[in-house]
């Protein structure tokens, strides 16, 4: 891959999502945080294409519905809904989405700009990717119509949310585990100052990368083992007809491995033009962290860790890991 090639590629990355049966996705450089669905407030006076405020680091966050901006039928939430906690350059604010897929370059040149749209449109652009068409969301469109007061479908929005003691009860908590979050000061102008990480577990403890290396992330994928070859390489993945080596990252480590899973969530990496795709646990999120708070090391194959709402992460340093001789890359 050549360096413009790589810079492109990074610059189309996007989040994709699902909502009811469709896909629709978002430019990664705009998402700050990906969480499961806590309670949200639902003061009597909000406008109805809101379907309440959050609470988030020491802002007051509209949250959204896109259904309701497509005149598409809202189904009731469950504890398992994600939310998407996203920015413009002036404001933060939630979607609401049934499962967040994963992350993937896009090809600029496989982007189709829908014509005839406006300002308030926030479908702009559709993607094909894997047989399937994915609606690219323009936020700004979005931002455009929360400021403004329009009547949209009447809904009675608290019915849409569980009211069963144990979901409740988990979704407060959420809440009251984002309020007291105090790792992350969005300040004016403070975000251009941070890095992105891709967040993940190793067994129970938590790791990340920095997003500069990440290609995409999928949460399961089919891998072909291959006779011969250490323990530590779990077999090769067949991405678009690309194939990659896949590396069980608790072997490489020598990691006791105390979780079995029948899931091969990976995040496919790319270094000085080699790819890898790294085995682990459990994909958790995408989050900005401030780096001169990043405590420095050259343990293993590890370059740093900080914490970050009261979790320790520590940085897998894909570049000694992407040179290590012990790897073998199979040409297909």
């Amino acid at each position: 891959m050549t360096d413009n090639n790589y810079i492109e590629q990074k610059k189309n990355t996007h989040l994709y999502f699902q909502i009811g049966e469709s896909k629709y996705a978002i430019d990664s450089a705009n998402v700050l945080e990906i969480m499961k669905l806590p309670a949200l407030d639902y003061p009597q006076k909000l406008p109805n294409n809101i379907v309440g405020l959050l609470k988030y680091n020491n802002f007051v966050i509209n949250v959204v519905d896109i259904r309701f901006y497509l005149n598409i039928d809202v189904q009731p939430y469950n504890t398992n809904n994600e939310l998407l906690i996203v920015k413009t350059d002036e404001t933060i604010f939630g979607i609401i989405t049934d499962k967040v897929i994963g992350i993937i370059p896009f090809n600029s040149a496989m982007i189709d700009t829908i014509p005839y749209i406006d300002s308030k449109t926030i479908i702009d652009s559709l993607y094909k990717f894997n047989e399937e068409t994915i609606f690219i969301i323009n936020i700004y469109a979005m931002e455009n119509l929360l400021r403004e007061h329009n009547q949209w479908k009447e809904t009675d929005i608290k019915s849409l949310f569980p009211s069963d003691d144990a979901s409740a009860k988990l979704m407060k908590k959420r809440t009251y585990d984002i309020a007291s979050k105090s790792g992350m000061r969005l300040a004016s102008g403070e975000l251009h100052t941070k890095s992105k990480y891709i967040s993940f577990n190793l067994n129970k403890d938590s790791y990340c990368i920095p997003l500069d290396y990440v290609i995409e992330v999928l949460k399961d994928t089919n891998v072909t083992n291959i006779p011969g070859t250490p323990d530590f390489i779990e077999g090769i993945m067949n991405l678009r007809g690309d194939y990659i080596t896949v590396l069980n990252l608790k072997k490489f480590l020598n990691f006791y491995d105390e979780t079995v899973s029948d899931k091969k969530p990976v995040i496919i990496v790319s270094c000085n033009e080699l790819k890898l795709a790294l085995l682990i646990d459990k994909i958790n999120e995408l989050f900005d962290y401030q780096q001169d708070s990043i405590v420095e090391t050259s343990e293993g194959y590890f370059s740093g860790e900080f914490i970050n709402n009261e979790t320790l992460y520590t940085i897998l340093n894909i570049e000694k890991v992407a040179s290590d001789k012990r790897i073998i890359v199979t040409d297909m």
